[in-house]
């Protein structure tokens, strides 16, 4: 009797082992099989993306993000100003912008002043200001004088500098497959195909590099654009002028006289015709006299 149960203990475990071997050995063929793997590579690889799937690289070129999709961009902000002041010197408003400006290490990038047609003098003002001076710039325009109108403005271009980037990359490596694809071109043909793409790609290179030079000025130059103007005179707009009174008495002169000679150059055919008749006139009278007899004087 015991030796039947050891006996079937015997073949228990020879079944168990025999179905682990034969376990073990399909999953090593599973694993090292070239179809799945590649030489076990591709296993590696399977491995390694589901254990950090974050970190795949994205497009070349392009800056690298994080699960949110913008933390890693930094921003981009253009930003600008116009104002305009009431001040009670143009001029001597101008100077103090230029001193301003240098001392937060901006310039003026244009200056216009002119003489309005009551001697009000006006001008207009473009100052250039890095981004990180942009409020303390304004707050030293808010006390030139009396802000009369003032408007500020945050254009973002983040999205379309990372777009040009991104664009700037990919000819920069078009540009670089054409150069080397030139090296090899033996056929004239193939080399003036090859140049015809190369200039093509420099032309947008060119291009994209500008727009991004363009951008960074405008991105780390703020803009600030300041109307001065003078304040109006005591009396008005206009105020009282004894030259300008002087001046519009001599037009009125000049004006009655114009009006004179329009009056009588409109007249004169009357005038002519008036003349003409009273002459007939005269002449008939003088003719009727000259024919009546003189009457005798009676004697006493």
């Amino acid at each position: 009797m015991n030796y039947k149960v050891i006996a079937l203990l015997v073949v228990c475990i020879a079944m168990v082992a025999a179905a682990g071997c034969t376990g073990f050995q399909s999953a090593s063929e599973q694993v090292s099989s070239p179809q799945d793997s590649g030489n076990g590579r591709l296993s590696e690889s399977k491995v390694a993306y589901t254990a950090n799937p974050v970190s795949t690289p994205g497009p070349a070129g392009a800056p690298a993000q994080s699960g949110s999709g913008t933390s890693g961009i930094e921003t981009k902000i253009i930003k600008t100003a116009f104002f305009t002041i009431e001040v009670k010197d143009v001029p001597g408003s101008v100077e103090t912008l230029k001193s301003l400006a240098a001392q937060k290490g901006g310039y003026i990038s244009s200056t216009n002043i002119q003489k309005n047609y009551n001697d009000r003098l006006s001008g207009s003002v473009i100052i250039r200001v890095p981004a990180a001076e942009f409020d303390s710039m304004l707050t030293g325009v808010r006390a030139l004088g009396t802000v009369k109108s003032v408007s500020t403005q945050g254009q973002d271009v983040t999205e379309e500098y990372v777009d040009l980037q991104a664009q700037k990359v990919s000819y920069q490596n078009q540009l670089a497959q054409y150069n080397e694809i030139m090296k090899k071109a033996v056929k004239v043909e193939d080399v003036i195909t090859v140049q015809q793409q190369i200039d093509r790609v420099q032309t947008e290179l060119n291009r994209l590099e500008g727009r991004l030079k363009y951008l960074d000025s405008r991105i780390d130059l703020s803009t600030i654009t300041v109307n001065l103007q003078e304040p109006e005179p005591v009396g008005g707009e206009t105020g009282h002028n004894f030259v300008s009174t002087i001046n519009e008495g001599i037009a009125g002169f000049f004006g009655m006289i114009d009006a004179l000679i329009i009056i009588l150059f409109t007249l004169l055919p009357l005038i002519i015709l008036g003349g003409a008749a009273y002459g007939v006139y005269r002449w008939r009278k003088g003719k009727t006299g000259a024919a009546r007899p003189e009457t005798p004087e009676k004697k006493e």
